[in-house]
């Protein structure tokens, strides 16, 4: 057999490329274009479609970075293209390379009705299919100019992130406007020809197959005219029929493709384009389910349908039609794709609370999958909330990312930390931008690690981010292979349809346990530390206002904030988004997100202030308000008291050698005058937590510069180089009161300064840790090292709903590569009988390594708290500016003291002018089951729902007490939807629960 496939190969693109293509619009005439300009941020529709209109010509450049122009384009069908199929053809100077960051358009007839969106792959409007010659053709379009940000080269620093910086160049230039005939057959030829010749690629050179696709290929290209295309295209595709009709084998992969556009709530661009990504997508997406029966549509985010909602009313009502008949499906059922490492456990089970309610209140819609294509690893208490959420599949195709290790399953069962069980699915096709090329569904078969146990796979199909969605070519594409021999099968299908088939065919499939870590985008725990902080104080306010308007509203019948509560958490929930959280988003969207989180911050403390003042009463005293779930001296948890006098006890002295030390009868802490904690005393077992000769609460700095995705990534060799910052502009005593002494250390470094606090307190057996840092260094990373007396295999990291342990160690590849990690408020280490946590009120990242000290053989566990980088893509000033953060060590500590501190330093007490006792609305008996959630039902019935949780990995055994007059409880899921009934025993609730469980109750009132 003569070996010419290279030159069919190569005469197949080139022919491609230069003939068939080009003879898809074979006839066409200008048309004619003018433009306005909006002054500043995009207007309504209404007033874009009224505005005047300047003449433009084909080749003008236009758009300013963040601009929004409105195009009109008019002209008239030829007489003579009558009985043809005619489209508008608008090139607004899109690169086909990049779908989805660059320039976007969305087309309106003259009354204001949605048509499409215009993307770099999807530049057509359909006009007339037949024409009858003459029409007048009339379009605007909603062009926005968006600039290129992530380029070819993506990781160069740029001021096109930032409105104000981005300077006012026009970023495009007009390409085709054009009216043009549309020759079906010809498109046909084209798709005939590009999945042979996609599919061949991937075949076997010595399999029969991929010869007779060749020849078949080669006798179709001998058939076309050059010079006539479109006269001899039919019978080119004639002679393709035999191969294109070969059926598929019987034990073919099963590949459900459903069409999907992944958009980023934020990123490269604000939160306002995106609501306008959403629409010109969605807009797409209805129209090209009008025109193709088979073909089905997912999208996530309940905040992107309440966009369009909101803005694009005549777009959302194409939308939930199409949700009425089945064709366009609501997915994942969660406010946004979060971020799932760093929310806390009430924010994440509010994601799915908000979104799934959302589906079902808008479309009737029961979502049972999770759906999370591009979140940045998943934290190990996530299966135990999609259960309690009424869901119980995951999707994700983010762990294929990661840099070391495979992952060995494409399906399996997720065990979280409390035992709970979801099936799982990574598509194996390796995107979730599946666009059915022969090379990608190759890939999905070669790339299945079930093979011989199961067969189905998912195929997300569709450019995202605003890259249009789904294109019509992509859909007869996957017509082709729904039974083509040598390729994978292909169907549209729903993704519950998918996940009900891939757990069937697989009813025993291997267990993974623990959390999803992404052996990437580590650094996103760090990034932008201000968003980070906004979280978490938003998360702690939000349990506050909950639980103080729950008790103003029980105890004295205060109206309770359902709007506003509602409306916030809804705020916080869609800036936990995987690109804004992770600090991994231009600098409009994180100076947005500052702004956000004070205007949060103000209403909620406001409605805090409102509620405890109601609450406190009347009188000249003060009461002291205690929100954690655990007593604070005399202040019970969730509740209120008088407050009692200081405690005593607390001394500062002069450290011989220079520097102080400070004592509280618990602690003794040794300062020296370097500003850096020599020795951290535990005077109630004697026992030293710094290993000998290493000193604590010192600042490092690494340089930081990874290989790729600056704001991302931190890559393991930014520890080769490590600056110690122990010199001390000046130590000194900063207070010093028989209830409190610190000592303030400054220091002065590359263009930044730093100010640490370490203070004792009377009665806590805790060194709170204080560090100011106006920061103004680029691509460096800043620690603070705790080394500790301690050897021990693991330790315990605080995650949603409980904790779970990781190594100390790197004895395998899995390990080594967990180099930086996340908790919330606490990381424990523990010796049988002793141990130290490290408690954060607002830092994620961290590391925990050990060694072995060669002066004595005993063993150095560091753990480093990660504060600041200085990466400079894509936002340049990355955390530029002052920050503050607040770090605590507590000796001696056992998980519950870990849990409970971890707690104490994210809730500070509030204290209120007034008189009276708060009595908690909810007391328990036992210090390992916290509560965390006290509110009023999102029905807006007046019932109480509490949840709570077994924070210490053991069994619980817990009497709950109510402290308010109710009828029947029942236990509820996370929408506090009655699952079970519970019999109160003399008042109080018995409750029994496994380890980590998570429990919501629900007290009925009348």
């Amino acid at each position: 057999m003569h070996d010419d496939r290279s030159l069919v190969e190569s005469r197949l693109k080139r022919v491609l490329e230069e003939r068939i293509r080009p003879a898809v619009y074979p006839e066409s005439v200008p048309l004619a274009v003018g433009i306005w300009t909006a002054p500043d941020e995009p207007v309504p529709v209404a007033e874009g479609l009224a505005a005047p209109r300047t003449p433009i010509a084909v080749g003008t450049e236009w758009g300013a970075p963040w601009g929004t122009s409105w195009l009109t384009v008019s002209g008239t069908v030829p007489p003579e293209w009558a009985g043809r199929t005619v489209e508008a053809l608008i090139d607004l100077g899109f690169d086909a390379n990049m779908p989805g960051f660059q320039c976007e358009g969305l087309v309106y007839r003259p009354d204001g009705t949605p048509v499409k969106g215009l993307n770099p792959r999807n530049q057509w409007v359909r006009i007339a299919a037949p024409a009858v010659g003459g029409e007048q053709v009339l379009l605007h379009i909603e062009a926005a100019s968006n600039p290129v940000v992530l380029d070819y080269h993506p990781f160069l620093p740029t001021e096109l992130g930032e409105k104000e910086t981005a300077g006012d160049k026009p970023q495009y230039r007009l390409e085709r406007m054009e009216l043009a005939v549309f020759d079906e057959t010809v498109w046909q030829l084209v798709i005939d020809l590009e999945v042979l010749g996609e599919l061949m690629a991937e075949l076997p050179v010595e399999g029969a197959r991929r010869w007779e696709i060749l020849r078949a290929v080669e006798r179709a290209l001998d058939t076309v005219d050059l010079q006539d295309v479109n006269g001899t295209a039919a019978k080119a595709r004639s002679e393709l029929v035999g191969v294109l009709a070969s059926p598929a084998e019987p034990s073919a992969h099963l590949i459900s493709a459903v069409g999907h556009a992944h958009i980023d709530s934020a990123w490269l661009w604000p939160l306002r384009e995106t609501v306008r990504k959403v629409a010109r997508t969605t807009a797409n997406m209805t129209a090209l389910l009008e025109d193709e029966p088979e073909f089905v549509y997912t999208m996530s985010q309940a905040q992107q349908y309440a966009w369009i909602k909101e803005h694009r009313p005549e777009v959302y009502a194409r939308v939930k039609k199409a949700v009425a008949e089945g064709r366009f499906v609501p997915a994942g059922g969660m406010w946004v794709e979060s971020d799932t490492n760093m929310p806390s456990s009430e924010a994440m089970a509010r994601q799915f609370v908000h979104g799934k309610r959302f589906f079902l209140d808008e479309f009737g819609v029961e979502n049972e999958e999770a759906w999370l294509p591009d979140t940045f690893g998943f934290a190990g208490g996530l299966p135990q909330i999609i259960k309690a959420a009424g869901s119980k599949w995951l999707l994700t195709q983010k762990i294929s990312w990661s840099q070391i290790n495979s992952f060995p399953h494409h399906t399996f069962l997720w065990e979280g930390i409390d035992g709970t069980r979801i099936f799982t699915h990574f598509p194996p096709v390796d995107t979730y931008n599946c666009s059915m090329q022969g090379r990608e569904i190759a890939h999905a078969v070669r790339n299945f690690k079930d093979k011989g146990r199961a067969r189905h796979s998912i195929a997300p199909t569709g450019w995202g981010d605003g890259g249009g969605g789904t294109t019509r070519e992509m859909v007869a594409k996957a017509a082709r292979l729904r039974d083509l021999e040598g390729s994978a099968r292909v169907t549209w299908e729903r993704p519950a349809e998918f996940f009900a088939k891939a757990e069937a065919e697989y009813p025993d499939p291997p267990v993974w346990v623990g959390e999803l870590y992404l052996e990437l985008h580590r650094a996103t725990l760090t990034s932008q530390a201000r968003t980070k902080q906004g979280n978490r104080a938003s998360e702690n306010l939000l349990r506050e206002a909950e639980l103080w308007s729950a008790a103003a509203a029980v105890r004295l019948g205060t109206p309770y904030p359902y709007q506003e509560l509602d409306r916030i958490w809804k705020t916080v929930l869609l800036h936990q988004f995987h690109d804004i959280l992770p600090g991994s988003s231009i600098a409009w969207v994180h100076r947005e997100a500052e702004r956000t989180y004070a205007a949060v911050a103000e209403e909620l403390n406001g409605i805090i202030d409102r509620a405890q003042r109601a609450l406190a009463g009347t009188g000249e005293g003060t009461v002291v308000f205690n929100a954690a779930p655990h007593a604070r001296g005399s202040v019970p948890a969730g509740g209120a008291a008088p407050e009692a006098g200081a405690g005593a006890g607390c001394t500062v002295t002069d450290r011989p050698g220079g520097g102080y030390v400070l004592d509280n009868g618990l602690l003794r802490v040794a300062v020296d005058e370097r500003g850096l904690a020599v020795s951290v005393l535990d005077l109630r077992s004697g026992r030293e937590t710094l290993a000998p000769g290493r000193a604590a609460n010192l600042l490092q700095i690494h340089p930081d510069f990874p290989n790729m995705w600056d704001a991302w990534d931190v890559d393991s060799f930014y520890r080769n180089t490590v600056t110690d910052l122990t010199d001390a502009d000046a130590v000194e005593i900063a207070t010093d009161t028989p209830h409190l002494v610190s000592v303030r250390v400054t220091r002065s470094f590359g263009s930044s300064r730093a100010v640490q606090t370490l203070t004792l307190a009377a009665g806590e057996a805790r060194l709170d840790l204080g560090t100011e840092v106006d920061w103004h260094e680029t691509e460096k990373f800043l620690k603070a090292s705790y080394p500790l007396d301690l050897r021990t295999d693991s330790y315990a990291s605080e995650t949603q709903f409980g904790h779970l342990n990781r190594p100390t160690h790197t004895n395998t590849s899995w390990e080594a590569a967990k180099f930086e990690a996340c908790n919330h408020r606490f990381v424990h280490l523990e010796e049988p009988g002793w141990g130290v946590a490290l408690v954060t009120a607002s830092t994620y990242g961290h590391d925990v390594t050990r060694a072995v000290r060669p002066e004595d053989g005993g063993t150095t566990t560091t753990v480093r708290v990660s504060l600041l980088r200085a990466p400079r893509f894509p936002d340049p000033h990355t955390d530029q500016g002052l920050h503050r953060f607040r770090h605590a060590l507590v000796p001696g500590a056992d998980i519950g003291d870990a849990v409970r501190e971890g707690y104490r330093i994210s809730l500070p007490e509030r204290r209120v002018t007034g008189t009276a006792d708060v009595t908690p609305l909810v007391t328990l008996d036992d210090d390992a089951v916290v509560v965390s959630a006290v509110k009023l039902a999102d029905d807006e019935s007046g019932d109480v729902v509490v949840r709570l949780y077994e924070a210490h990995g053991g069994r619980a055994r817990t009497r709950l007490t109510p402290a308010f007059e109710h009828g029947p409880v029942r236990t509820c899921d996370l929408l506090e939807r009655p699952v079970g009934d519970v019999e109160p025993v003399d008042g109080h609730v018995e409750l029994h629960l496994r380890p980590f469980q998570l429990l919501t109750l629900r007290f009925t009132r009348a």
